[in-house]
Order: C-alpha cells, then sequence, then structure tokens
C-alpha cells in the first residue's frame, strides 16, 4: 500500500543546480581553481559540503572549510530569490492531500538553505516532516535520512516512493529499500535508471508518474474493498 511520498529538495523540487554551480564556479575561484559542468556534476554535485571542501581544498582546516562553506552557501541564497517548483509539484502535493497520503523532505540542504529554498518556493507547511542530514549520522548516499524519515512518518519502506535526482540521493533511498523515481533534472534518465530508479521522468507533469501514482491507489483500494 502506497502511504507516502518522500521528496529530495535541491534537484527534485526545485533545479537549483544552475545556481549551485554558478556559486561553486565563483568562490572556488579566489583559490584558482577554475571548474566546469563535468566536474560540478563528478565532484560535488549531490555530496555534502564538509565532503566537498576536504576533497577540494584539503589544505583548509575545518574552521576554514566551514567558513568557505558558508559564504558558497551564502552566495547561493544571494542567487536564488526567484526560485520555481519544477512543473507539475503544486499538482502532486494537492494528489496526495487528496488521497490522504503523507509527505516527508529529505534533503543534504544546509538548514539555511533548506529553510530559505521553503520560503521562497511557499511550501514551509508542505511536509509532516523534514529530515536534514546535518541532523542525521550520515548524509545521502548513506540510507540514514529515508530511514529516520519511515521512522518519523511511523511507515514501512515497501508503503513509500522516493523522488530524487541524483546518483547519491538514488543510492541512499534505493539503500532503505525504498521503490525511487529519478526526476532528471540534473543527470541524463539513463544514468538515473542505471543506478537503480525504476522510472526516470523530466517533471511532475510526466504521464508515467500519474499512471503510475494512479494505478497504486486503484490497486489498495481494490485489495481493501476485496
Amino acid at each position: 500500500m502506497l502511504t507516502a511520498i518522500l521528496f529530495d529538495l535541491d534537484g527534485t523540487i526545485v533545479n537549483t543546480d544552475p545556481i549551485h554551480y554558478q556559486a561553486w564556479k565563483q568562490t572556488l575561484l579566489s583559490y584558482d581553481i577554475e571548474i566546469d559542468e563535468i566536474f560540478y556534476k563528478s565532484r560535488i554535485s549531490g555530496r555534502l559540503n564538509p565532503e566537498i571542501v576536504k576533497d577540494i581544498l584539503p589544505q583548509l582546516s575545518l574552521a576554514a572549510g566551514q567558513r568557505f562553506a558558508d559564504e558558497k552557501e551564502a552566495l547561493f541564497r544571494y542567487k536564488a530569490g526567484e526560485l520555481k517548483p519544477l512543473s507539475g509539484f503544486a499538482e502532486l502535493i494537492a494528489w496526495t492531500d487528496a488521497h490522504q497520503l503523507k509527505r516527508a523532505l529529505v534533503t543534504n540542504a544546509p538548514r539555511l538553505n533548506a529553510e530559505f529554498m521553503l520560503k521562497v518556493l511557499g511550501i514551509q507547511a508542505a511536509f509532516h516532516t523534514v529530515v536534514l542530514a546535518e541532523d542525521c549520522l550520515a548524509g545521502k548516499p548513506d540510507p540514514t535520512p529515508y530511514q529516520v524519515a519511515l521512522e518519523k512518518l511511523e511507515i514501512k519502506a515497501e508503503e513509500a516512493i522516493a523522488l530524487e535526482d541524483s546518483p547519491s540521493g538514488i543510492r541512499a533511498a534505493i539503500a532503505a529499500n525504498i521503490r525511487t523515481i529519478g526526476i532528471a533534472s540534473t543527470y541524463d534518465p539513463q544514468i538515473l535508471r542505471e543506478i537503480g530508479a525504476f522510472m526516470a521522468i523530466p517533471d511532475f507533469t510526466d504521464l508515467q508518474l500519474w499512471t503510475l501514482l494512479n494505478s497504486l491507489i486503484e490497486s489498495d483500494l481494490s485489495a481493501i474493498n476485496s
């Protein structure tokens, strides 16, 4: 039975990657490091800031690395004041309300970024629970954030579907035994399927998504009435 949908934030609800890319590119120039989109996708996208900084700027102390990451995120927020959710998101939220499904936000985004984006998008009240990686023992691609979300919603993995755009997010959800749909806002849909997403769609208007969700609800209703 489908009882909940678990949402990633960056790249899933809203396509923030172009802004994150520009923010990382600009801040790394202060260390004479020039990056391109290939570098961004392979070394930055979907990872936690401490891991990124340790990988790219290993010479920085923990405190200096945190200051650098804070500067980058402040620049991101400065550039991201007019974010809009992916097409079909509002309709999906309304559909989950109509069918009394629970919703969770499960994100690697730093707290200030998550709060900022939820406010800009006007969706602070859209989720029954919000799970931040920084509040967990480990972030994605570790399954812990998704396992925490399941515990907070008091549901089993087989009762949920996760929506994720990045390889690390998909790996995290699948490792938590959650059926996962890839949102191909950043990565090629074939890549998302190869990692383990059972479906890859461009946004929430895709007919595949709605056919699946409605079929699951109909199946659940039939099971209840039989």
